[in-house]
């Protein structure tokens, strides 16, 4: 699970793997119904797109914002059949969410223990996601929102550790450099043979800065 992350600030990075220029952001600090920069294709134009969306997805039938709060992971296992994911998943809206760093709570010392999980090799981390878009009922405002995919992770060497230990292990699908194009040309066979933790760059962790227990 992913509740909270840090949006990429790497605008070289963003440039040289996508041709497009990460738009700023006063919230670095993501938690759900933030806003954060994902990337998007259109199956119509085949343009890739970039731009800021929220934490949390908001299915059209949404009554208001606040519903993005329960949704900003989405089970790989259930995504298609949800009711909350499951427009976005057949229409094909897949995105990548562009994060430095993301949290979870270690248990291991006997207490929730503040983690930061990051990319072994320092590069952000593009984590698989779906889009969609809602309409704010009073003002009108076309609103885009997005929910981060999550695999089991049991034998997950790194993510396995997190959460409490008789806690369903889950980690949210940080893609490999070479699989960007495929999940954002959303052809459905090649998406589902993605969902596996073995096919994730290496991870590694280390206690929040901050030193805080959750």
């Amino acid at each position: 699970m992913c509740v909270q992350y840090l949006t990429t600030v790497n605008v070289e990075w963003v440039k040289t793997r996508f041709d497009l220029d990460l738009p700023a952001s006063t919230a670095h600090d993501v938690f759900p119904t933030y806003p954060g920069p994902i990337v998007l294709k259109s199956h119509h134009t085949q343009r890739t797109a970039i731009g800021m969306a929220r934490f949390g997805l908001l299915p059209s039938w949404a009554k208001d914002d606040a519903f993005g709060r329960k949704t900003y992971n989405a089970r790989a296992e259930t995504v298609a059949v949800k009711p909350s994911y499951k427009n976005a998943w057949v229409k094909r809206h897949y995105a990548l969410a562009l994060a430095d760093t993301f949290y979870e709570p270690c248990y291991e010392s006997g207490k929730a223990v503040r983690t930061a999980i990051k990319q072994s090799n320092g590069e952000p981390m593009a984590i698989a996601s779906i889009w969609d878009t809602w309409t704010e009922p009073e003002s009108g405002e076309l609103i885009v929102s997005f929910s981060m995919l999550t695999i089991d992770a049991s034998g997950h060497p790194v993510m396995q550790r997190m959460h409490k230990p008789e806690d369903e292990k889950r980690t949210p699908l940080v893609l490999a450099t070479n699989q960007f194009n495929d999940w954002l040309n959303a052809d459905p066979e090649i998406v589902t043979s993605m969902l596996n933790w073995t096919l994730m760059p290496e991870l590694v962790c280390q206690r929040s800065l901050k030193n805080k227990t959750l």
